[in-house]
């Protein structure tokens, strides 16, 4: 049976668990953003967020960076069609961005929370597009077998973390660590130090 990502599913885990909370998410974002901006040594301008659900990055990113341009893509129909049209939200499914380009490379690529959930099969169909589609960083933030995470374990695959490096390294990013990952068309300017 396939998971169901609706309102139940949401207000479970992100309203009422409440995963991390705001200040978890907040401080994510602006590792991010300050990680890319490190990087393309200029303000962020463009994000694009796959497996988005209802948006969670989209107001604490317009926060910190009220001119960026954000854009997100998810499979649940609830979350689009009850949110989409306010928050820039479309319907995708991760394999999707196997062909869809639906924006220019952007600054911030993310996809928080989504990976260690998907088949291998959908990862290796959709993660090019991925790498296509990122002209900064990319934050891929996946749980491995060998953490101690705690959340939604329904669905969870637990693969070895070295399953999403070699897969991440293999369509040309690169580990900046603390799930962040340097665009292939960066990659050669980066020094030895910057990357993990």
């Amino acid at each position: 049976m396939d998971k169901t990502y609706d309102r139940e599913y949401f207000d479970r885990w992100y309203r009422q668990g409440g995963i991390g909370g705001r200040q978890r998410l907040a401080r994510k974002i602006a590792l991010a953003v300050a990680t890319a901006e490190y990087h393309l040594e200029r303000p962020l301008r463009t994000v694009l967020d796959i497996g988005c659900g209802e948006g969670a990055w989209r107001a604490p990113l317009l926060k910190l960076r009220p001119k960026a341009r954000y854009i997100g893509f998810d499979s649940s129909e609830y979350a689009i069609s009850r949110h989409g049209a306010r928050r820039n939200l479309h319907f995708a499914r991760f394999s999707d961005f196997e062909h869809l380009r639906p924006c220019p490379p952007a600054d911030l690529v993310v996809c928080s929370d989504v990976l260690h959930y998907l088949p291998a099969r959908e990862i290796d169909r959709g993660l090019p597009g991925l790498a296509e589609l990122c002209g900064g960083v990319a934050f891929l933030e996946a749980f491995a077998r060998e953490d101690a995470a705690v959340g939604d374990e329904d669905g969870f695959i637990g693969r070895p973390g070295a399953f999403y490096r070699r897969r991440f390294e293999a369509v040309g990013f690169r580990a900046l660590g603390s799930h962040c990952w340097l665009a292939p068309g960066l990659a050669p300017g980066a020094t030895a130090l910057e990357l993990a």
